[in-house]
């Protein structure tokens, strides 16, 4: 779903927007939650296998918490090398994998089925950004449906 669809303007947005005020006179946390669903749904709509990948959230976030409480200063720096060659890894894996395999395999017999999907490298960089930002004291988000939303608010 693009942002200038029709249905994007005249469906989604209307119905997300009436939700959210429904859900947040509740609420902020309701109205969060009725987002990141939101979020979710418009993620998934292109191709829903790939909201696998957003379990790099609860990832992310619980390394994030590890190192915003990690009281010592090579353990913290421990837990954030090894949440950044993580995520760079699943980056790496979805946009260079093929370009590898090729490069590797000239004769082009080896290939496969990957999909760029949508956002990726935006989502990847704006977790790496909070776990810098968790290990710098300057980001400790405790609340995992308001993380889940920073990473995913309509996610192109």
């Amino acid at each position: 779903m693009l942002f200038n669809s029709y249905g994007f303007l005249f469906f989604f947005l209307p119905v997300v927007l009436g939700g959210f005020y429904f859900a947040s006179r509740y609420g902020r946390k309701y109205g969060a939650c009725w987002l990141v669903l939101a979020s979710l749904f418009f993620y998934g709509y292109w191709d829903a296998k790939y909201l696998l990948l957003l379990l790099s959230i609860a990832f992310n976030f619980f390394m994030g918490q590890r190192i915003s409480r990690a009281t010592n200063g090579g353990t913290r720096k421990n837990y954030l090398v090894a949440a950044i060659v993580m995520n760079l890894l699943v980056l790496a894996y979805f946009k260079y994998a093929n370009f590898f395999l090729e490069n590797v395999f000239t004769d082009r017999s080896v290939h496969l089925d990957i999909v760029l999907p949508l956002g990726i490298s935006f989502y990847t960089f704006t977790q790496i950004a909070y776990l810098v930002d968790a290990y710098s004291q300057r980001a400790d988000e405790r609340n995992f449906s308001h993380y889940t939303l920073f990473v995913t608010f309509f996610l192109t």
